[in-house]
């Protein structure tokens, strides 16, 4: 399928590569040097670099991974192009404390990034995947964890956007896990905020990953 991806850091470029090395095509787009994203695009099978709003235009499904504070920037003129697609987040509006010492803090937050991007985009299907696992680890030649792969949770309002969600979540080395509808979004930002905190602390960060166990 197509893929658009707003965010050319870390973990976009990251997803964009574990994508084009399966197959799909990719648009890369959003980066502080164009010149490198040139580069980075034209290195991967199947991809080739644009603006925020040609990624949308392109992709089937959109990923965006931009830092919160671009959000609005890496927002413009994408909304009519993203009309009845999935567009999966891995925002966060929180802020990890890297020494670990924050963990359980209250935020200023009423709402998870997630739903502000649904109503920013009203006619898209959101859904928030991506953000409970690290870079390093999407960057590494495999997802696996001894004999096991890290779970991936996710969740979303539309069943086909998450269905899609699912494939490439799987397609990605993990274990899907839908939690839910968007709301639930709240939940997963704030455990990838705790998430990255606990791993620093415990010199786990960043090659470590969740599993979720059930019986």
């Amino acid at each position: 399928m197509n893929i658009g991806v707003i965010g050319a850091g870390n973990m976009g470029l990251a997803l964009a590569t574990i994508w084009s090395k399966a197959g799909h095509a990719v648009c890369l787009s959003f980066a502080r040097d164009p010149a490198a994203l040139q580069q980075q695009a034209a290195a991967l099978p199947g991809a080739h670099a644009g603006t925020p709003a040609e990624a949308a235009r392109f992709g089937e499904v959109l990923l965006l991974a931009v830092p919160y504070p671009a959000l609005a920037e890496a927002l413009a003129g994408v909304a009519e192009a993203v009309a009845g697609k999935p567009v999966l987040s891995c925002v966060s509006g929180l802020l990890p404390d890297f020494a670990g010492n924050t963990i359980g803090l209250p935020t200023a937050r009423t709402e998870s990034v997630a739903e502000e991007l649904a109503r920013l985009l009203p006619t898209a299907h959101v859904v928030e995947a991506f953000n409970t696992t690290f870079a390093e680890v999407l960057q590494a030649p495999d997802r696996h964890f001894g004999e096991l792969n890290p779970s991936l949770l996710y969740c979303g309002d539309d069943d086909a956007a998450k269905t899609v969600a699912g494939q490439l979540i799987a397609e990605a080395g993990y274990q899907p896990l839908d939690v839910g509808p968007l709301r639930q979004a709240r939940s997963l930002e704030t455990l990838a905020s705790v998430w990255v905190q606990l791993a620093a602390a415990t010199g786990l960060f960043p090659q470590a990953g969740l599993r979720i166990l059930t019986r």
